[in-house]
């Protein structure tokens, strides 16, 4: 009964819950203290020694507030500062941030034959093999290795090989051929690092730790077989992509003229997942299980594949869940008592994208020759290969920020998988996995194929047809269009989230470069030229281009109202934008006149996708202050 009454006491008590800080805490104490107690402590001074037990109560308060609102905040992507509890907000939405990202680039790579001594036609027997992975160096130091096959015995619509005479000997007859390919190649440089794994874990974890780790490519153990990358562990079916080979599918080699690859279902226990760590770092999580069989048994077939009914089997037309095809509960093998070799591509970011014909070294060269040749001119054979880039490379970007991972989460989140709406391509495009090319700028908008002031040739009526705008980075940042390469790998990649019905041109938007002029008259009390240094950063940063985006219009006004904040500007007389064009200065080959495009103080872009970009701050701004 006695602890009835004090809790009823207690429950009689006039608690405030509205405090959130040390001084608000001590404040309510202090008022808490006056009304229920006032005949056992009423002296409030900051001499008393009582109040020394009010201010640590404020302090314990003030500290669990402090922690109970961090928590919370932190729980909400939209709010989460903290890169850690940010990284795996997006991992639990299905979002894997990015460290670093590859540049793409298309190589030219040539090495000369000889001629036949029987009928001066090109002798393939020494044409090279120059296999994948073999790397190129640029002259800034990048590395680049080739993605494919450079296969200059073989040509084909697909994958031609240039053929053309180098030399004629003193009878005028064909002496050498040079042979020309057009390869894709990414930045980076390989890596390798061994683990030692012991007796079985389950959900074993390996952190890589390497800066600008850009992909795992390879792991495998000391028995040969080789582990594969899964998006999550209870999927134990991927796609494979295979040279089209009689060892391969012998009733297509026949095809393999016009299809070079094949592309198979593979069904995989030995499996693994990546995760980045907010130090750039890599974790790698095998799976739970030990038995090579435990997948398959699990996996559904035809006869049972009906859900909440006891007899599937005849009731076939009741709802089903797809995925049940590729996702298990089996989560995959767990390495044990073996030794683990994982190759890992490192580099990317800005640095990567090359100017054009910049990477002209060879580094690491891996081929293969037919036997029994001539040991001397294979070797002058191998000696004569030469690489170029005509085109610059792109797509090399530097690690997400915060912000970035947080608003590419979201993004993700509400594609859902698929490509339907004009955000759901747009994010796609800009969420492309790093090593395939990296895309700047995107916009999307349905194609005029159908319209009859259509004039170019060839065009099929498609109303579903879309046209993809993009553009990249160069190393200096300033905007370019996207190579080849990039843009086949930016198809590729959306070919497996659009819709059926839907076709997809992937093109250059426009770039207008411009100039910016503006006068202002400042306080006498102000050093001119440091106001007029402060105005010229502030245009810089306005106009930089992360904040740009296609087709967006410039709003004189804004322009105005930026200047005119900077401490002593008094007034801002005239901001003049003109165009500047010329790719011999550096500059866009397209010319746009401003004056036209102007409405109602709004610049607008051209009715073609284009982008507004100040290429050159430091040259493309002048400005002007007096003084009355």
């Amino acid at each position: 009964m006695a602890y009835n009454k004090v809790s009823n006491k207690t429950q009689d008590k006039d608690v405030k819950y509205l405090s959130k800080d040390y001084n608000g805490f001590k404040s309510q104490l202090i008022d808490f203290t006056q009304i229920y107690f006032p005949d056992n402590f009423n002296d409030f001074s900051e001499g008393n020694p009582g109040m020394m037990f009010l201010e640590m109560a404020a302090y314990v308060g003030d500290v669990l507030s402090f922690y109970t609102d961090t928590q919370l905040r932190e729980s909400f992507l939209s709010l989460a500062q903290d890169r850690e509890n940010l990284y795996n907000l997006a991992y639990s939405m299905g979002y894997k941030p990015k460290t670093t990202s590859a540049a793409s680039v298309d190589l030219e790579i040539s090495h000369l034959i000889p001629a036949s001594s029987s009928n001066y036609e090109p002798d393939y027997n020494y044409a090279l093999n120059i296999t994948k992975n073999s790397t190129f160096t640029s002259q800034q130091g990048s590395s680049f290795y080739i993605t494919k096959d450079a296969r200059f015995g073989y040509s084909s619509s697909f994958e031609p090989t240039d053929v053309s005479i180098y030399q004629y000997d003193s009878s005028d007859n064909p002496e050498y051929y040079l042979l020309k390919k057009t390869i894709p190649a990414v930045s980076g440089e390989t890596r390798t690092q061994t683990f030692t794994i012991g007796n079985v874990e389950k959900f074993k974890t390996i952190n890589l730790f390497d800066p600008n780790i850009i992909s795992i490519e390879s792991i495998t153990d000391s028995d040969g077989n080789r582990w594969n990358e899964v998006p999550y562990l209870a999927q134990d079916t991927m796609f494979e992509e295979v040279q089209n080979l009689g060892t391969n599918d012998p009733t297509l080699q026949q095809y393999n003229h016009q299809t070079p690859y094949l592309l198979k279902i593979k069904r995989t226990s030995k499996r693994f997942i990546t995760r980045v760590k907010p130090d750039n770092s890599i974790d790698i999580q095998f799976g739970a299980g030990t038995s090579d069989k435990s997948d398959e048994q699990i996996i559904p077939n035809p006869d049972n594949i009906g859900l909440g009914i006891k007899d599937g089997r005849t009731k076939l037309d009741t709802a089903y869940d797809p995925s049940n095809f590729l996702y298990t509960r089996a989560y995959g093998e767990a390495p044990s008592n073996t030794i683990l070799t994982i190759t890992y591509l490192v580099g990317g970011g800005l640095d990567a994208n090359v100017n054009s014909n910049t990477i002209t070294q060879l580094g690491t060269i891996l081929s293969t020759n037919q036997p029994n040749m001539n040991i001397g001119m294979m070797n002058f054979s191998k000696s004569s290969i030469t690489v170029t880039n005509p085109q610059a490379a792109s797509g090399g970007g530097a690690g997400e920020t915060i912000e970035e991972v947080r608003m590419n989460t979201m993004a993700h989140f509400s594609a859902q998988q698929r490509t339907v709406t004009k955000n759901d391509y747009l994010i796609r495009t800009l969420s492309m996995p790093p090593q395939l090319g990296r895309v700047a700028k995107a916009f999307i908008m349905q194609d005029d194929q159908t319209s009859p002031l259509t004039t170019e040739p060839n065009r099929i009526p498609n109303p579903l047809a879309l046209n993809l705008y993009t553009l990249g980075y160069d190393s200096d940042k300033k905007i370019t269009t996207l190579n080849d390469a990039t843009k086949n790998n930016l198809a590729t990649y959306l070919e497996q989230y659009r819709m059926l019905t839907d076709a997809i041109n992937i093109k250059n938007a426009f770039v207008i470069n411009f100039q910016i002029e503006f006068e202002i008259t400042a306080f006498k009390s102000y050093n001119n030229q440091l106001v007029l240094l402060e105005c010229i950063t502030e245009l810089k940063n306005y106009f930089a281009i992360d904040k740009w985006q296609i087709n967006q219009p410039i709003i004189i006004s804004e322009v105005k109202n930026l200047i005119g904040a900077v401490r002593g500007v008094q007034t801002v007389e005239d901001v003049i934008f003109t165009n500047v064009s010329g790719t011999a200065n550096g500059y866009s080959q397209y010319k746009y006149g401003f004056n036209k495009a102007t409405k109602g103080g709004v610049i607008y872009p051209s009715m073609d996708p284009s982008i507004f970009e100040l290429k050159s701050p430091d040259l493309d701004i002048n400005g002007r202050v007096t003084t009355y």
